[in-house]
């Protein structure tokens, strides 16, 4: 019997940070190196490596999905797969934790892997749930030179007795497939919103715009939907999208002929097509519109309107204070000194007016807490407060306004969400989770996705402005080796940051659907109660992996890593001497 750990590979301590973009396109037809996974015979009759080939035959287009995964199987048992074509197939993908290898006295060998149900990858590109329950799988192997009695490693290995569903490892999720991020404008119409697709890599790059036309034709992510509007109704693709050279036509079949919202189409194509150089021709109904230099277009048309790059700021003594560290901008507290007082956390934001969004958890009476907003030119002299008092609030966040709106935010408070409006009003947040405990919540820089933890799991979810008010969308768990996590924020437009634990404390970055996620730091000693993090996004080129933590009352910041010291506190007096200086506490960047 041999058991066959699942690592990772990634150092216990570490800021390395995988983007998983492509960079510049390939020539037409030219398959990345990696693109295909590897054949049966490819690791000879190396029962581990066999096993962990078969766990990416799938990967690649879903039309050949099967014939890869039954190459793999004894010609005996290929019944046992029902094929599924095209748009049916599903894959389910999980994360290998065990495997286990029983030799038999047949010669066979029979497999038990361990593993966790991430999602099922549907022929869209989406990740959705999970469906499968099941935790464990078995199956067997036997030398494809069975039959002739000869154990030849040039003929390989075949499993025996198959399970009936297509399984593909996130291992080989993140080698062949190209995590995408296309755009779908808010419900209200002001604003674009990521969507996180993977597109094969052997899908050759002329065809990358048809795919992402696809995508954005078949509509939002399950989840995502509340928050967003797809294509008007029975818009179809009329042929493929063809083009090379810098050249792409896209001819759709649209029941609406309003310049306005054909404009705003433009305009999401060529956000979703990344950094894809050319001109965009646009046909409705072998109509063309004027074509459209792509790149023109994303400059013209910021996916963040008025977004800077950020300031980091820090609690030291219960008063705001900006955070100096060499080589980046700092700024300057835009509260007026009377009311910088007596703050546990804070969140600072900037309005598209320039104003100052300020929203601070300050202390009220016998070891409670109330919220504090206050807006305005800077600096901002007048606060409201909350009505209630709290026992326990998280730190705020503002929701991102692309418009003249007044500023709303999120916070939790004695484990429930709130919304709360510019003068501290504060309104309940119904959200349909098993739990009703909310421990924290983190808004994206688009301001129409959060993410929040409750009763120990992590779960992202979809923003409706529409109509002036708030309202959240039915959550989606997110499905990680992170357990009992107790902060988080957005760490980029299709990643979070987390603190949970996977056996001790840690950080992790992990992708909006729960599929792939990196180590960030691993040996904390204690549990997180506070973390924040810049969102990089494609707005602002500022360095990524900007993110800074509290563990039992002392703060750090990554990249580097390092612990934030009172020296980099501007603006406190001199400690004298003999006298323990405080610690910064509560993080923050203003952006």
């Amino acid at each position: 019997m041999v058991l066959l750990g699942a690592g990772c590979g990634i150092p216990a301590a570490s800021d390395v940070r995988v983007d998983g973009k492509g960079g510049a396109a390939t020539e037409a037809g030219v398959i990345s190196r990696g693109s295909e996974p590897p054949t049966r015979t490819a690791s000879g009759t190396v029962q581990e490596v066999f096993v962990r080939n078969f766990l990416s035959a799938a990967a690649g287009e879903p039309d050949r999905a099967y014939e890869r995964v039954k190459a793999f199987v004894a010609p005996e048992d290929k019944i046992r797969l029902q094929d599924k074509k095209g748009s049916e197939v599903a894959l389910n993908v999980v994360r290998l934790r065990e495997a286990i290898y029983t030799l038999n006295t047949d010669l066979t060998t029979t497999v038990t892997i361990t593993v966790q149900q991430i999602g099922v990858l549907r022929a869209n590109g989406t990740l959705a749930p999970p469906v499968a329950t099941e935790t464990e799988y078995e199956f067997g192997l036997r030398s494809a030179s069975f039959d002739g009695g000869v154990d030849d490693d040039r003929a390989g290995l075949y499993i025996i007795n198959p399970p009936n569903v297509l399984l593909l490892s996130d291992t080989a999720l993140r080698q062949y497939y190209q995590d995408e991020t296309i755009y779908f404008w808010s419900s209200d119409r002001t604003r674009l919103v990521p969507d996180q697709r993977y597109r094969p890599q052997a899908v050759p790059i002329e065809r990358r715009v048809n795919e992402v036309v696809k995508w954005l034709v078949g509509g939002p992510s399950d989840w995502l939907r509340p928050g967003v509007v797809g294509l008007p109704d029975r818009t179809e693709l009329i042929n493929n999208a063809t083009g090379g050279n810098g050249r792409w036509e896209v001819n759709l079949d649209m029941p609406s002929d309003d310049q306005n919202g054909i404009d705003q189409l433009i305009t999401q194509i060529a956000w979703s097509l990344g950094d894809l150089p050319g001109q965009l021709e646009l046909k409705i109904r072998n109509n063309a519109q004027p074509a459209v230099d792509l790149v023109e277009r994303r400059n013209s048309h910021a996916l963040y309107p008025h977004a800077a790059s950020p300031l980091r700021f820090g609690v030291y003594d219960g008063a705001i204070h900006p955070l100096d560290f060499e080589g980046e901008p700092s700024g300057t507290v835009p509260l007026a000194p009377e009311v910088n007082r007596n703050v546990v956390s804070a969140s600072l934001g900037l309005a598209k007016d320039r104003r100052i969004l300020a929203a601070m958890v300050v202390t009220g009476s016998k070891n409670r807490y109330r919220l504090a907003v206050g807006t305005g030119v800077e600096p901002v002299s007048v606060l409201s407060r909350s009505s209630t008092e709290y026992s326990s609030i998280s730190r705020p966040v503002w929701l991102r306004m692309v418009d003249s709106r007044p500023g709303r935010g999120l916070v939790v408070a004695d484990g429930q969400l709130y919304r709360f409006d510019e003068t501290a009003r504060m309104y309940q947040m119904p959200l349909n989770l098993p739990s009703a405990e909310v421990t924290a919540v983190a808004a994206a820089l688009d301001g129409q996705r959060v993410a929040l933890i409750a009763g120990g799991r992590l779960y992202v979810a979809a923003v409706n402005l529409d109509g002036g008010g708030v309202s959240i969308g039915p959550p989606r768990e997110l499905v990680t080796s992170l357990t009992n996590p107790t902060a988080v924020d957005w760490g980029r437009e299709d990643q979070l940051v987390v603190a949970g634990s996977v056996g001790q404390p840690a950080i992790y970055e992990i992708s909006v659907d729960g599929a792939l996620e990196t180590p960030l730091r691993t040996d904390l000693g204690a549990k997180v109660n506070h973390l924040t993090a810049y969102p990089s996004n494609r707005g602002v080129r500022a360095p990524s992996g900007a993110y800074m933590y509290e563990v039992n009352g002392v703060a750090y910041r990554s990249s580097p890593f390092e612990r934030i010291e009172p020296k980099q506190v501007r603006g406190i007096a001199p400690v004298p001497a003999g006298v323990r200086p405080s610690n910064p506490s509560a993080p923050f960047f203003l952006y």
